[in-house]
């Protein structure tokens, strides 16, 4: 089946025809470009959705999310934003492997079309030429064949004629010939135009019309193909996100899957746990006695002096239940003792005792308005940021003394004495970071003094063991009460500084050493005088308890008491692959 063959007289019908299959490519061009636009509008809204539902920074959004179904929500969260991701790329694969693919190939085969038809309109030119010169060739010959008819008729006539003149028969004869001869020379010219066309014609239409129309019928059959090529690349590009998909789903699942009930209820008892006991029982009130009693001023001192103090078991003797309001005039009467039950049931959490009510709100800076569990919490996140921070410093300038040990060993490298200032700057900032620490430790002892007994787990956190400094404390924490159970507006200082900083500086001075992760031997002298690092003598053998962390410093021990840094081109180490700490070199 050929189209040169079977389509030799079709030549305007399959230049509609690819021309329409072209029409076709560009559609499908379009179609893919908007399923790529419709795919990057669908990626950003997905991560427009994603972004607005993360917690925001430093905010109370962000505290939330310590509840499992939180973070379960904050994982599928991100997981969406994965999923974004993979429309995407599916945008991205389709623009590059169909799109763009099919934009160039369209230009191509439009080049290659008009090349094919112009040549068929070249080769069609040519044969209607060769049409014309048989046909002009064919009239001469037909009229020339004509004019010797009638030529020769009328020499018959002029010979036939008597009375003209031999001389006009003469020349009749001659004219007959002449249009005898032009005849001849027509039918000669007309039969050799002929041959030729016939030829060309026949070449035409066997030779070059059909390799024309192949070339065409190549070029179409080539277009459907890359057709459904691009169909094939269309499924393919969905088809290779689906595995990524599916893990981004396995990952909600899984995130769903995580989330625990019973951890969240224990999350809300310790963000919300006030550290207070509960009340005790109300004493009986007999109103009964003031009618057996006679009113007197006697009775009535004797009758309060003899009434017990309402007390609580426990550490919270000498301090009412916080939402109980106390009648503090002994002259109005007493009221029912339904009355007293419906006020403490219905009436809202007055905590009259935190200092943060009178202020105007403003959160003290000893987090004195919270209540002892929240507020022990408040504490000991503040002097764990200020370890880190105490820590970060430590790291900062620990690096500007080894690089001015750098500067003073290679003077070419920099100058010693531009560090000074900064090194200054910076021990300035850790002695303040420090004094601050101690500062909120000292409340922190305090209120893990007030509190009922903990774990001996949180009691380690606080650092804090002496037992007299806990009695102390506890004894001003107590002073601090009014009797109506309410902490008083003077916060005495003694109770920060009972509490010294060398009792810290004990407890840390009881820390136990690194353990030893492994050896070394020292390969060349080293004089450490600068502080943090250590002298070493060549051939001596020492234990290593930090290894070199990339700035060209290894931490040894000689013995219990005497450690510090050496570059570590100065000594040859030897790791103990089962120590802790100590990393694994393959």
């Amino acid at each position: 089946m050929s189209w040169g063959t079977e389509l030799w007289d079709q030549f305007d019908n399959l230049e509609k025809h690819t021309q329409w299959g072209i029409d076709i490519l560009e559609k499908y061009i379009k179609f893919v470009k908007e399923r790529t636009e419709i795919e990057l509008s669908y990626a950003k809204q997905l991560r427009n959705l994603s972004k607005k539902y993360q917690p925001k920074k430093n905010s109370k959004e962000e505290e939330e999310y310590k509840y499992t179904a939180c973070k379960a929500f904050l994982s599928t969260l991100n997981e969406m934003n994965d999923y974004a991701g993979q429309h995407e790329v599916i945008s991205e694969n389709m623009t590059s492997q169909i799109t763009v693919d099919l934009m160039r190939y369209v230009q191509e085969l439009k080049q290659e079309r008009k090349s094919n038809f112009h040549d068929g309109r070249k080769a069609q030119q040519h044969i209607e030429t060769c049409w014309k010169q048989l046909e002009s060739s064919k009239r001469r010959f037909e009229r020339d064949c004509k004019e010797a008819d009638r030529a020769q008729q009328y020499f018959e006539k002029m010979d036939a004629d008597i009375n003209v003149t031999k001389a006009d028969v003469e020349k009749a004869r001659q004219q007959a010939q002449i249009r005898q001869q032009m005849a001849e020379d027509s039918k000669a010219d007309y039969s050799l135009i002929l041959q030729r066309f016939n030829q060309e014609q026949w070449e035409y239409y066997h030779t070059h019309i059909p390799n024309i129309f192949q070339k065409i019928q190549e070029m179409e059959e080539r277009r459907i193909v890359r057709i459904g090529e691009s169909m094939k690349t269309y499924a393919e590009v969905d088809r290779q996100v689906i595995p990524i998909i599916g893990k981004c789903l396995d990952g909600i699942v899984k995130a769903a899957e995580s989330i625990d009930q019973k951890n969240d209820s224990q999350l809300v008892v310790e963000a919300y746990k006030s550290g207070f006991e509960p009340p005790g029982d109300i004493e009986f009130e007999d109103y009964t006695q003031p009618m057996k009693r006679t009113v007197s001023d006697n009775s009535l001192s004797s009758a309060k002096e003899g009434k017990p103090e309402l007390r609580f078991g426990g550490k919270s003797r000498g301090k009412l239940w916080p939402f109980i309001k106390k009648n503090k005039s002994p002259k109005q009467p007493k009221e029912p003792l339904s009355h007293r039950f419906n006020e403490f049931m219905t009436s809202k959490p007055k905590i009259h005792c935190f200092r943060s009510l009178k202020r105007g709100g403003v959160t003290p800076e000893d987090f004195s308005n919270f209540p002892p569990e929240q507020r022990r919490k408040k504490l000991q996140q503040k002097v764990d940021d200020l370890n880190k921070e105490i820590q970060k410093e430590t790291d900062q300038r620990d690096a500007i003394t080894k690089m001015k040990d750098v500067y003073l060993k290679n003077p070419q490298m920099g100058d010693p004495a531009s560090l000074d200032q900064k090194l200054t700057e910076v021990t300035q900032n850790i002695e303040k970071l420090r004094l601050e620490a101690q500062k909120f430790e000292a409340w922190l002892a305090e209120v893990e003094g007030r509190l009922p007994a903990r774990s001996e787990q949180a009691r380690r956190q606080s650092g804090l063991y002496d037992g007299q400094t806990h009695q102390t404390v506890t004894n001003c924490a107590q002073d601090r009460e009014s009797p109506d159970g309410s902490y008083t507006e003077e916060q005495s200082q003694e109770s920060e500084h009972k509490v010294l900083a060398p009792d810290f500086d004990d407890e840390f001075d009881d820390e136990e050493p690194l353990p030893a992760i492994g050896t070394c031997k020292a390969l060349y002298t080293f004089e450490g005088q600068n502080e943090g690092t250590i002298s070493v003598v060549e051939g001596e053998t020492l234990s290593v308890i930090e290894e070199d962390k990339g700035d060209g410093w290894t931490r040894i021990r000689r013995n219990e008491d005497e450690e510090g840094y050496v570059p570590t081109s100065y000594v040859e180490v030897y790791l103990d692959k089962n120590a802790k700490g100590a990393k694994t070199y393959i």
